[in-house]
């Protein structure tokens, strides 16, 4: 498959209650339902809590099952991050559920140390890229954004997914990294953000994204709006630029390795 449509979900998370939040969202996909991809924000049942051992499930808890049955009702992928729990340890976790019953999943890397996220979760050591319906998404998280050389396409992506509760003060370094991103590594670039203020009374303008190869904003959702926009995403679109404008051949060679 060339094509495919990707909705992004841009929502105020009732703090702390996965129920309400499942709610909204899943009244969204009900409502949307030529989408193939559904991207949810990070956190999106509780928002970004700190209080990660009261709102950690397990990944054979609700949460995983409601993703895993709105998944098979749309007939198309889900992705978001949710606490998990796992061995003793806590994770946030980038959950990419495909209508068929698989679950793949990435854990957030850089944790936000400004919020103290790192005495709360534990960090993810691997990049991780899944393939549907003929695409190849990176999976990142949030702060993850502003590290550069964990996101560099080493020609295994065509799109990078980053989910986030990224607060308004700092709105335009969202939009300028999500362009950014996309720009240098010659991607699709999807950036889904809540709204709302959370119970750390801090506030958040959403600014969810799609921006082509070009960094060119394909489609968004005004700040502060609650809703749905999609766009889409053209492989043939993508690999005739690349062949035209092949920067990447000219990339550095490197090899990540984890560091705690």
């Amino acid at each position: 498959m060339s094509v495919i449509r990707v909705a992004l979900i841009q929502s105020d998370l009732v703090w702390q209650d996965s129920t309400a939040n499942q709610q909204y969202l899943e009244q969204q996909i009900q409502h949307h339902k030529t989408a193939q991809l559904f991207v949810l924000p990070e956190m999106f049942n509780s928002g970004f809590s700190m209080n990660s051992t009261l709102i950690a499930e397990t990944m054979e808890g609700l949460t995983v099952q409601w993703m895993l049955r709105q998944a098979k009702l749309a007939n198309a992928a889900l992705c978001g991050s949710v606490a998990i729990a796992e061995e003793g340890r806590i994770f946030n976790r980038l959950l990419f559920v495909t209508p068929d019953g698989q679950v793949q999943f990435y854990d957030k890397r850089h944790l936000f140390r400004m919020g103290g996220e790192m005495q709360h979760y534990q960090a993810g050591s691997e990049r991780v890229v899944v393939s549907y319906l003929g695409f190849r998404f990176c999976l990142q998280i949030c702060y993850d954004l502003r590290f550069p050389v964990f996101a560099r396409n080493q020609q295994d992506y065509d799109v990078l997914i980053y989910v986030a509760n990224w607060p308004e003060p700092r709105r335009q370094v969202w939009r300028t990294l999500l362009q950014a991103r996309a720009i240098e590594n010659q991607a699709y670039v999807v950036g889904c953000n809540r709204i709302g203020v959370d119970g750390n009374a801090l506030n958040y303008s959403g600014d969810s994204m799609v921006v082509n190869y070009l960094g060119q904003i394909q489609a968004e959702l005004a700040p502060g709006q609650s809703g749905v926009i999609s766009a889409e995403l053209n492989l043939d679109d993508l690999q005739q630029f690349k062949q035209k404008f092949p920067a990447y051949l000219d990339a550095d060679s490197f090899v990540l390795t984890p560091s705690f």
